[in-house]
C-alpha cells in the first residue's frame, strides 16, 4: 500500500491560474506584450487600453515602452470598448485588453453597436479563453467564440503559442476592420516554430500528415493535438493536423481540401463549448460544400458551466488534456 509521502502531491489554489506548457516545454514571456510594444514603435496610432487588467494581459510592457499612449479605464468594460471606438473614429488603433469573459458578456453590446456596426478598427485582446482558468464559470469564456461568431464583420483569431501571437499583431493591427483575438498570456508555450510555420490571417495551415485521422483545431488546442499525434505513432496511428487560427472568416477551401477524397476520421478539438464554435462552423462547411467525410467528431467543452479547480485536473475531466484527447481518439477509431 503507497504510503502518503509516495502520494502524488495535491495541487494547490496556484494550479487553477496555472500555465497551460507542459513540464520542461518552451516558453516565451508575454508574447502579446512584447510585440505590441515592437509594433507601436513604427506605429504611432497604435494605442493600448485595458480595464483594470494590464498586468494580467501583458500590455503592461506596451504600457511601459509608450506611457502617453496607454489608456487605464477602470473596472469598466462597456466604457473600454466604447472608448475605443471613439478613439477608432479619430483614426488610432486601438488594443483593447481584458479577460474574455468581461470583454465579450459584459460588453457585448457595445461591441456590436459602437463598433462593429460601424466598421471600426478596434482590436479587442481578451485573455483567459475557454478553459485556462480553474476559477469558475466567472471566469471561463467558454462561450465567447459562438457570442463573437454572431456579429457581421468581425474576425475572430484564436493563436495556438507564442508564435502565433506574436506574428499575428502586427497582421491584425494591419486589417481594416474590428478584431477579436483570444489572447494567451504570461509563460505561453513555443510549439509552431519546428513546424516551418507563419501566421497568415484568415489561412488554415496543414501542419502535418497521415493516413487515419484529420485533427482540425485552433488555439492551444493545436499543441494538444500535435503532441497526440506524436503518441499515436506509437501505435501505427497516422494523424493529420489543420491548425486554424482565424474562425472568421474561416478557410473553408482549406478544410474542404483536407477532407475531400480522404477516407479517415475528422476530429474538431476546440477550447470552446461544442455549441457555437469552430466545431460546427466545420461541420457547416463542409455540409455547405457537400463534403461527407468518414467520421465526424467534436473533440471540445461540453454544453454546461464548468466546475472549478486546478487546470490540470478541469483539463483531463473536460477531455482536452493529451492523454484525454488520445483517449478519445482511439475510442472513436475503435467504432
Amino acid at each position: 500500500m503507497n504510503t502518503v509521502s509516495e502520494k502524488k502531491p495535491r495541487l494547490t489554489t496556484s494550479a487553477m491560474i496555472a500555465s497551460i506548457a507542459g513540464e520542461d516545454q518552451r516558453v516565451k514571456a508575454a508574447p502579446f506584450g512584447k510585440a505590441l510594444a515592437e509594433l507601436a514603435a513604427s506605429r504611432p496610432e497604435v494605442v493600448g487600453m485595458t480595464a483594470d487588467l494590464a498586468k494580467y494581459t501583458d500590455l503592461h510592457l506596451f504600457a511601459q515602452a509608450c506611457p502617453e499612449r496607454f489608456f487605464q479605464m477602470g473596472m469598466a468594460e462597456q466604457l473600454l470598448m466604447a472608448a475605443a471606438g471613439g478613439m477608432a473614429k479619430e483614426g488610432l488603433v486601438p488594443f483593447a485588453t481584458t479577460y474574455a469573459v468581461f470583454g465579450t458578456r459584459r460588453a457585448y453590446d457595445f461591441i456590436h453597436q459602437v463598433i462593429a456596426e460601424e466598421h471600426l478598427d478596434v482590436k479587442m485582446c481578451c485573455a483567459l479563453p475557454g478553459l485556462t482558468t480553474g476559477y469558475g464559470p466567472s471566469h471561463q469564456a467558454t462561450e465567447d467564440l459562438a457570442m463573437m461568431r454572431g456579429i457581421p464583420g468581425l474576425t475572430i483569431v484564436d493563436p495556438c503559442d507564442a508564435l502565433d501571437i506574436e506574428q499575428a499583431v502586427p497582421q491584425i493591427a494591419a486589417h481594416k476592420g474590428p478584431v477579436y483575438m483570444r489572447l494567451l498570456r504570461g509563460s505561453v508555450p513555443l510549439v509552431l516554430d519546428e513546424y516551418d510555420y507563419k501566421f497568415e490571417l484568415g489561412k488554415a495551415k496543414l501542419l502535418r500528415d497521415g493516413d487515419d485521422v484529420l485533427v482540425i483545431s485552433s488555439g492551444f488546442m493545436t499543441m494538444r493535438a500535435l503532441e497526440v499525434a506524436q503518441s499515436l505513432e506509437a501505435d501505427k496511428v497516422g494523424v493529420a493536423v489543420l491548425h486554424c487560427p482565424t474562425i472568421k472568416p474561416l478557410d473553408e477551401a482549406a478544410i474542404v481540401e483536407a477532407v475531400r477524397y480522404k477516407h479517415r476520421l475528422v476530429v474538431v478539438a476546440e477550447n470552446h463549448s461544442v455549441i457555437g464554435g469552430l466545431g460546427e462552423a466545420v461541420a457547416s462547411a463542409l455540409l455547405r460544400h457537400r463534403v461527407q467525410p468518414a467520421s465526424f467528431q467534436l473533440a471540445g467543452l461540453p454544453d454546461a458551466f464548468l466546475d472549478a479547480g486546478a487546470l490540470p485536473t478541469l483539463h483531463e475531466r473536460y477531455g482536452i488534456s493529451r492523454e484525454a484527447l488520445a483517449r478519445r481518439i482511439k475510442s472513436w477509431l475503435d467504432r
